[in-house]
């Protein structure tokens, strides 16, 4: 079931280009910069030449939307989960790009978010996930202004994903995906075709394997059945290719770009061939030429410490994983749109920084419960900020819903519960508390809600006990079961008691539709659709 983007088939060459260049290049762009910097150090012209890396950088706006989700909140030990947006651009701007991705009619055309891949680094730097949509999805791309000419995009419902980077930039590309997902993103990094080529030189090439002999005219790559070394221009044909693998759908050209990635982690980990200070130098020009970066992150220096951050993962920690998906009703032969179930289930481990891998310690709750009975019983003197969170980058906020669970804590014996007017945007409905101490006061207000353990955290960022009411409860005075309908449980929090919903190891499984694939694994080889194989 090949499936084309909105452009059509015709097109596939403008499409398929955007992808490679975003994976490969994140991973030679970390390995690049740290390097290179190492390089820069020992030279007399350091500081000139570290501006003028600064001066390629491309920098654009992080949101261009009106409502940017707030922040990840920060753990136990005060760090914070970090997102990253990673984005393959097909703009044939520029003759290196008009000749590795042709379509020279297309020059003036603005590009394509062709790749797009989140890199989900958890807040104690212990593992990583990376979630990949397929550029055919249709999603709600809310209203972005162009920050160069002012130019308002409507909000749409109807489009494909790869199609909101032309509404004013990566800026609203990072804001479909707050939509889609509920995961708030910190950066974006965004690569050009010429830079995949160059980096992939650089680094002397990216093992990976094919299961049978593969020609796909669409991209040019040709490779015989078995393992090979790509580099250059065959590597951006890999990634950008999507006839030649699987069921010829985008789907497939997801996997091939999971392979890649996860052996070029594992080359730059063991140690690459970046030894020759010119090479390291040329790769670092290249590199950053080919970025375009949030304004956050615009600079050699920024991107050097986001990749010692990244470093420290076990690349026996690392998950990918391509978006559940389902055909679109609306266009099924083309398009499609997240499973209903498997990708919110995704996005919230994720949005909750639980461990793809399932890997996680699961927490023991027996004192917990043991604290909350006590708290219970003392409710009346615990201090309760209630937030409204509900607003989200396409949904207007709720009016009153901050005061009106404030209400309803009171009524529970709660008497110190306050509501708080600051504007908030979140996804999930959490609870957090400053101190240790606190927990199981905490856990007291989250019992008389219905809210699940798993959702009170320790953050030292909060001020006191404070509940955020997020986008996923919008009505009624208690908190909805997963896996129940909603109506049965809004008013009547007995039937949602949290401790009931506590979360249970199969609970953070990664759906099986996620494709997951381990950072580790040097068994998998890509299948060759039947209709490209020579």
């Amino acid at each position: 079931m090949g499936r084309s983007s909105a452009q059509g088939d015709e097109k596939d060459t403008a499409e398929a280009k955007g992808k490679p260049r975003g994976r490969k290049a994140r991973i030679l762009r970390w390995s690049a910069i740290s390097l290179a910097v190492v390089v820069l150090g020992a030279s007399g012209a350091a500081y000139v030449y570290y501006q003028h890396l600064n001066h390629n950088i491309r920098k654009s706006a992080l949101n261009l939307s009106d409502k940017p989700l707030d922040r990840s909140v920060p753990n136990s030990a005060g760090q914070r989960p970090l997102n990253i947006l990673l984005l393959g651009s097909d703009s044939r701007a520029g003759k290196e790009n008009q000749d590795l991705g042709g379509a020279r009619d297309d020059a003036d055309r603005p590009g394509l978010a062709d790749v797009e891949m989140l890199v989900h680094v958890s807040a104690d730097r212990g593992n990583m996930s990376v979630i990949s949509v397929p550029r055919d999805t249709r999603v709600t791309i809310p209203k972005c202004t162009d920050p160069s000419d002012g130019k308002v995009y409507p909000e749409t419902h109807s489009q494909i994903i790869n199609t909101s980077l032309q509404n004013g930039g990566p800026g609203c590309t990072v804001a479909a995906w707050e939509e889609l997902t509920g995961i708030p993103i910190d950066h974006f990094m965004m690569i050009d075709f010429s830079g995949v080529v160059s980096m992939a030189d650089a680094v002397g090439g990216v093992p990976v394997c094919v299961d049978g002999n593969v020609y796909d005219d669409k991209s040019g790559l040709r490779l015989t059945k078995g393992s090979h070394t790509i580099k250059g221009e065959q590597a951006l044909q890999w990634l950008r290719t999507r006839h030649g693998f699987e069921d010829g759908s985008d789907i497939g050209r997801t996997h091939a770009q999971h392979m890649y990635m996860n052996a070029m982690v594992r080359q730059l980990k063991s140690g690459t061939k970046l030894t020759d200070p010119g090479q390291l130098t040329g790769l670092a020009e290249a590199a950053t030429k080919a970025l375009t970066v949030d304004k956050d992150l615009g600079s050699v220096k920024k991107l050097y410490d986001l990749a010692n951050d990244v470093r420290r993962v076990p690349t026996a920690r690392i998950t990918m994983t391509t978006m559940p998906w389902a055909a679109d009703p609306q266009d099924p032969d083309a398009h499609v749109v997240p499973k209903a179930g498997d990708a919110d289930k995704l996005f919230s481990l994720v949005r909750n920084d639980i461990a793809l891998d399932g890997k996680d310690k699961p927490r023991d709750d027996k004192d917990d419960k043991k604290a909350r009975a006590t708290a219970d019983k003392a409710k009346a003197g615990i201090p309760v900020t209630v937030a409204n969170g509900t607003g989200t980058v396409v949904l207007p906020p709720v009016t009153g819903r901050g005061s009106d669970i404030a209400a309803f804590l009171v009524k529970q014996g709660f008497a110190k519960a306050t509501a708080d007017s600051t504007p908030r945007a979140q996804a999930d409905t959490t609870i957090t508390y400053p101190h240790a101490g606190q927990r199981a006061d905490a856990l007291a207000v989250a019992k008389a809600i219905g809210l699940p353990g798993s959702a009170v955290r320790l953050s030292p960022a909060a001020d006191g006990i404070t509940l955020v009411v997020g986008g996923d409860w919008r009505k009624g005075t208690a908190y909805p079961a997963q896996g129940e309908d909603d109506e049965a449980t809004q008013d009547d929090p007995s039937k949602n008691d949290s401790s009931k919903k506590d979360d249970k190891p199969s609970d953070n499984k990664v759906p099986q539709s996620a494709d997951p694939l381990n950072g580790e694994d040097k068994s998998a080889c890509m299948k060759v659709n039947s209709l490209n194989r020579f």
